[in-house]
């Protein structure tokens, strides 16, 4: 299989080049959309698109057993400064997270499945999810997961499998074990609310500037002197405005951010601490207002589904490229899909660093991957899959 994978490798690289071109943010994503069921249907997939509004569905052979794989194709909005000829075309917004890889890789592995069917007809079905908009949610708070499974492409599924780029391993390298896919994670809004005025006087106002002082310090002792140390917890402010005047005081300032936990307790914990920190604001005179945005509860990875994918690994790379994951609180929707899968899923971790200088890490404008790695992706998740399928 890996021998497979990498005499694609140019069309993998061509795949991922096109789309990292054309990025496009969550519930927009109709240009990556119509390349991923052109290129299905040139396999002879059964090809489903508008999919949890922009996501695509292909399928390979039908029945039991069934096992899905998935790819999300939403971009960032963020500006890329690498200076690389398939940079991106438009302005604001870039993959700086590795979809255009998933979603090359996974078109590869329909290239690699399709082929082993002619060959030896598989047994049951290959499921394809192309999802949208992992990163953002919509003005329902549903992100392209939770819309995709809504619409039921989760249907008979007996195992699920994904993978992201990771620059913490060199290429070659997979990351894939039991424990936490990825953290529970809810969003929060907060306006400190104040009594704006001249800045001459600010005596007859209620400073919300003042009030942020405080309460930051308070959000930021939540997690070191409330929460138990051993469970895994992240507060995190990311977004603050307030003031539009160098001699006015504003009547608010608005925060955003985000709370990241590994267990229902702690999630809760979490939440209550944070109004119990604005509370500061109160005690100086002004007021708040809190809205919690929920996002998806932690998910682990089943060992079946981690076994399938950890030989698949060992036998194609080597164990000694086959790593066990560190914890991290980054979230994912996938776990949606794993919930829904009879026997549940995972997903693996592939290297993408060159081994040399700096690891260019996801979420930054300078984001990017050693191409060489795609077709160790790719080989890997279609291996464990067709093993998977044989073994029923």
């Amino acid at each position: 299989m890996l021998d497979r994978a990498q005499a694609i490798q140019d069309q993998l690289t061509q795949w991922r080049r096109a789309i990292h071109q054309h990025p496009e943010v969550g519930f927009a994503e109709t240009h990556t959309a119509a390349l991923v069921a052109d290129e299905l249907r040139k396999l002879g997939l059964r090809v489903e698109t508008g999919v949890g509004k922009t996501g695509v569905v292909g399928h390979l052979g039908s029945g039991s057993p069934c096992v899905a794989l998935r790819a999300d194709m939403d971009a960032l909005p963020l500006q890329e400064t690498n200076d690389v000829p398939y940079g991106s075309k438009i302005p604001g917004v870039m993959h700086a997270c590795g979809h255009d890889a998933h979603t090359a890789m996974l078109l590869g592995v329909a290239t690699l499945l399709a082929q082993l069917n002619r060959e030896s007809p598989l047994r049951g079905e290959v499921r394809f999810l192309f999802q949208p908009s992992e990163e953002m949610v919509d003005a329902q708070d549903k992100s392209g997961a939770m819309r995709m499974a809504d619409e039921g492409v989760m249907a008979g599924v007996d195992m699920v499998l994904a993978q992201h780029v990771t620059a913490e391993y060199a290429v070659g390298d997979i990351v894939v074990g039991e424990g936490i896919i990825s953290a529970a994670e809810d969003t929060f809004r907060i306006r400190l609310l104040g009594k704006g005025g001249h800045a001459g006087y600010p005596h007859y106002t209620v400073d919300p500037i003042f009030l942020l002082g405080p309460v930051l310090d308070a959000i930021q002792g939540i997690v070191a002197r409330r929460c138990d140390p051993v469970k895994p917890a992240v507060v995190s402010v990311c977004s603050v405005h307030g003031g539009a005047a160098s001699n006015v005081i504003p009547d608010s300032v608005e925060l955003m951010g985000t709370c990241r936990s590994a267990d229902e307790e702690t999630r809760a914990h979490l939440l209550a601490e944070l109004e119990k920190a604005l509370g500061v604001a109160r005690a100086l005179g002004g007021d708040y207002e809190f809205q919690v945005m929920p996002g998806q509860a932690s998910s682990h990875d089943t060992s079946a589904a981690v076994e399938w994918v950890r030989q698949a690994g060992i036998d194609l790379l080597g164990a000694e490229h086959v790593h066990v994951p560190k914890l991290g609180m980054g979230a994912e929707d996938f776990g949606c899909f794993v919930a829904l899968a009879r026997e549940g899923g995972t997903m693996f971790g592939l290297g993408v660093w060159n081994g040399e200088g700096d690891k260019r890490r996801a979420h930054s404008p300078t984001f990017d991957i050693d191409e060489r790695a795609l077709p160790f992706g790719t080989a890997v998740m279609a291996e464990a899959a067709a093993r998977y399928l044989r073994s029923k």
